[in-house]
């Protein structure tokens, strides 16, 4: 995180020991002159920008020529299509039908018109000396895992205001169905009820849902509880995704676009999060503690629509979702894994291969997303490098693209401080691109499939979104999978009332103790 400050003070002071005045007739060391990142800059604006300029020496020669036509070449052009009518004819055939296969074929563009991420309210709030205290009480942590608990919160990057469910507010824990139903119930319909105000669309008019939560999945389902509560049309296409990690919120994205591409002229509405109520663990398996530290309550509602219409108000359009499914892996396929520990307690497993297999998922998406999103240049930088590898010299380390040319935005995944760190330093990003990732860990903790949600609302509270910007977004979870979502401004973005930052904003960014 330091090394690209460092590198920037440093390039700073080259540059400014660089300005002399020499006596010399020799020409100046521009290695030492000219910062070379402005170079690089200036490289990727030509080739980003080749095939513009290869077309203005055609289009000015085309406009050249048709300054020199004379209304008589005209005149005769016009005999000789009057006399060639079938000519014409299959011609204007020809341009309607590929014109109406091009409309009828192309994607449909999906709008997010906005989203609501919930806010527990302050009773709720857990700092790290009630939960400690409240863990000692239950009676069910010996000295060493209350230790172990202790060290994880004081390195997760948490704060001392995330919140926790009711029932783990009791004395002792108060964990059941009707809890954990309480629980989904004020984080769905809280997140709902601000997004239904703030874009004053009726719950009549959705025509999808799409809910995902991981570990709690009751009959009826989380999706089936909202069309309850907001007496959803009968003909409502819904789903519950359940048991897809920290990922799914991006996964029912995909979900939603792939439905509005069929659907006409309709709204979806997809909601994220998280139980935490009956997934407490209360054993002593180290690995199985630490989601106990990590996870806190939270979860978000977004509107997308398919409608021209509606593009004028929209905030987004979705450009790209990339999936990456390690599954297949055994070791990938278990290292979160949700099971019983010697005890017969249930909980959630993580494995120490974790960040490894993270690695390898999130290289197999940036190949993948790499060729869609990164400008020419760098893609031709990528492919030098990498044929120079292979033909000539082994030991040449692989380029690594420069995605701060590709997105203006980061959104990763809050799921603890370690993934944090590993992006900034794998992507090479400066703090300032991850700075939302770790205000989210800090302020609302790992809230799952909805994190990237509680990020993107940062940065929008930060008045930093500007019309054209590329938001990327990054997130983890079980299976293992990697999915990305690509998001492109359409507008300059300015914070939702009722946003999930609105009364401290103010206080952040906030310095981290590392």
């Amino acid at each position: 995180m330091d090394g690209g400050g460092e590198a920037q003070v440093n390039a700073g002071r080259g540059a400014g020991a660089g300005v002399q005045i020499h006596q010399s007739r020799m020409l100046p060391d521009f290695l030492q002159s000219v910062n070379l990142k402005y170079v690089k800059l200036g490289y990727h604006y030509l080739i980003s920008n080749l095939l513009t300029l290869c077309l203005i020496p055609i289009m000015a020669v085309t406009l050249i020529e048709a300054s020199q036509t004379n209304p008589n070449d005209i005149h005769h052009l016009w005999l000789h299509l009057k006399y060639n009518l079938v000519s014409v004819i299959v011609c204007s055939a020809f341009l309607v039908f590929g014109s109406t296969v091009y409309i009828m074929t192309r994607p449909r563009p999906v709008y997010l018109i906005d989203y609501s991420c919930y806010r527990a309210p302050d009773k709720l709030k857990a700092p790290f000396k009630r939960f400690m205290e409240h863990s000692r009480l239950t009676g069910d942590f010996d000295e060493s895992s209350l230790e172990f608990q202790r060290k994880i919160l004081e390195r997760s990057g948490l704060g001392e205001e995330t919140y926790a469910p009711e029932a783990m507010h009791s004395v002792p824990p108060q964990p059941s169905m009707a809890a954990a139903r309480d629980e989904a119930e004020q984080v769905m319909f809280g997140a709902l009820d601000n997004l239904f105000a703030n874009t004053e669309i009726k719950p009549k008019k959705i025509g999808i849902l799409v809910v995902n939560c991981s570990l709690f999945n009751p009959t009826p389902s989380l999706s089936a509880m909202i069309v309850n509560k907001y007496k959803l049309r009968g003909n409502i296409r819904s789903f519950n995704l359940g048991g897809m990690g920290c990922s799914a919120g991006v996964i029912a994205v995909d979900l939603a676009k792939d439905l509005l591409q069929v659907h006409r002229n309709t709204y979806a509405v997809v909601v994220s999060t998280e139980n935490i109520t009956q997934n407490w663990y209360f054993g002593n398996k180290k690995a199985m503690l630490i989601p106990n530290c990590l996870f806190r309550v939270g979860g978000s509602a977004v509107l997308l629509s398919n409608k021209s219409g509606d593009r004028r108000r929209a905030k987004y359009k979705l450009v790209h979702v990339v999936r990456t499914h390690k599954g297949a892996d055994e070791k990938a396929f278990r290292c979160v894994y949700q099971e019983q520990d010697d005890a017969g307690k249930t909980g959630v497993s993580l494995s120490k291969d974790l960040m490894a297999i993270a690695g390898g998922a999130l290289k197999t998406n940036i190949t993948t997303l790499g060729p869609l999103v990164l400008p020419i240049s760098e893609q031709l930088l990528f492919f030098a490098t990498l044929v120079v590898k292979k033909l000539f010299n082994k030991n040449v380390k692989p380029y690594i693209p420069d995605f701060k040319l590709a997105f203006d935005h980061f959104c990763i995944h809050a799921g603890g401080r370690a993934v944090i760190d590993e992006l900034e330093k794998n992507l090479q990003l400066l703090p300032t691109h991850v700075e939302a990732s770790r205000m989210t860990l800090h302020r609302f903790g790992n809230t799952s499939s909805s994190s990237i949600w509680y990020e993107l609302a940062y940065i929008e509270a930060k008045g930093r979104i500007r019309k054209g910007h590329r938001v990327w977004q990054i997130a983890f979870g079980s299976g293992f999978k990697c999915n990305s979502a690509v998001w492109q401004a359409l507008q300059n973005v300015k914070p939702s009332h009722n946003s999930p930052w609105e009364e401290c904003i103010d206080k952040y960014p906030v310095k981290l103790v590392l």
